[in-house]
């Protein structure tokens, strides 16, 4: 069977590009209608708090469902006809209830793409995941660029624009070849499967606790950026350099999988992130800010691209949609809540720079820490080893 790959390219173009959208602008445009930090903070906790109990849900279905491109398809359409309900009411209960109804269906469309597009690659041996995520990269500076110009005047459109970009997602999926779930055979295999890899567990730990850092940069970033004197363009200009800085990962990820543990990836991308955010806690001009968010290209695609990969060749088949749904649930949902809730409280009292700062040391801490734990993980494998070739 000829695979086109065209549809997967397009797909992650315009999903990412929606992602620029949403996740950037969104914290702008509560604050031009009004709302203060805490406010705020509650709002984009709330969402992630509904992915938590989401991921699960769309996770099994997908597993299960005769075709896992129908489950991505409704996940596509449920987020696109949320996105339009947004602007109706600048209410704040309102809100909340419309963040939660369009989290519940947007943040497992990540995982289900990717699930979805690993599994096509792996059957018929075809391009580098990173090569394909790419188009993602390239969609969400484009559109980080085009939107930062028109939220200047119209930040209200960014409900529309999503849900036009949706409308491409679904377009582009309806061309993809019919992935089924696993377990719609019968075959069934229970979720405790993952939570029993002690290593998948400690990948994803250490994974979860360095994207809380990012989870308060989403949050509280363009809150940030404008303290500092910078404009939606501007900031838009920031979103581009951060995304574009992720082109190099994704051009030799074939390569770096093959040839470095993912611990040392991992770690790689715990010390970018002590770094950026120190530096984030100190800087005063948005025009120093431009460089350091080259370092973006070290965390967040090292981060996701790499538990992907780890989850699509280690996870039994019959739980790939559940596994990469999980640690969905642990970076959308659970390190969004702490990131955005608990800073938005932070922030209020010690103020965004502080706030970033004690970031630079969380991420510090965690990685020591997992340093210890892989360190004497090893040693026990070497131990056991030995009294097995002794015996």
């Amino acid at each position: 069977m000829n695979v086109r790959l065209y549809p997967f390219l397009l797909f992650y173009v315009f999903i990412y590009a929606g992602n620029a959208v949403y996740g950037t602008f969104l914290p702008v445009y509560f604050q031009h209608i009004g709302f203060d930090p805490i406010r705020i903070g509650t709002l984009l906790s709330l969402g992630p708090l509904v992915a938590i109990m989401a991921q699960p849900v769309w996770g099994a279905l997908g597993d299960r469902a005769r075709s896992k491109n129908s489950i991505l398809l409704l996940l596509l359409a449920g987020s696109g006809i949320a996105a339009l309900l947004y602007p109706l009411s600048t209410m704040f209960v309102y809100l909340l209830v419309m963040i939660c109804l369009f989290t519940f269906f947007q943040t497992s469309i990540f995982a289900m793409g990717d699930t979805i597009t690993l599994e096509v690659l792996d059957r018929h041996r075809l391009a580098s995941f990173g090569l394909i995520r790419m188009g993602g990269t390239f969609g969400f500076a484009a559109m980080s660029l085009l939107f930062g110009a028109i939220a200047q005047q119209h930040i209200g459109s960014m409900f529309y624009v999503y849900a036009l970009l949706m409308v491409c997602c679904v377009l582009a999926v309806l061309r993809f070849p019919t992935i089924a779930g696993h377990q719609s055979s019968g075959s069934k295999m229970s979720t405790r499967v993952l939570f029993r890899d002690r290593l998948l567990m400690l990948y994803m730990g250490f994974s979860f606790i360095l994207q809380v850092t990012l989870g308060y940069y989403y949050a509280f970033y363009p809150m940030y950026f404008s303290s500092l004197g910078g404009d939606s363009l501007l900031l838009g200009w920031s979103m581009v350099i951060s995304s574009l800085s992720e082109v190099p990962f994704l051009l030799y990820a074939n390569k770096i999988f093959a040839r470095i543990r993912v611990s040392t990836i991992l770690l790689v991308a715990a010390a970018a992130s002590v770094v950026r955010w120190a530096l984030f806690a100190v800087i005063d001009s948005p025009y120093w800010v431009l460089p350091v968010q080259a370092l973006h290209g070290l965390i967040f695609i090292v981060l996701t691209v790499t538990m992907a990969y780890y989850i699509n060749k280690h996870v039994p088949k019959e739980l790939k949609a559940s596994g990469q749904t999980l640690h969905g649930l642990l970076t959308l949902g659970a390190a969004r809540i702490i990131g955005s809730f608990a800073g938005g409280i932070a922030t209020q009292q010690l103020g965004i720079r502080t706030v970033f700062m004690y970031n630079s040391g969380i991420a510090l801490c965690s990685t020591l820490a997992f340093i210890l734990i892989v360190w004497r993980m090893r040693n026990r494998q070497t131990q056991t080893a030995d009294e097995r070739r002794g015996s």
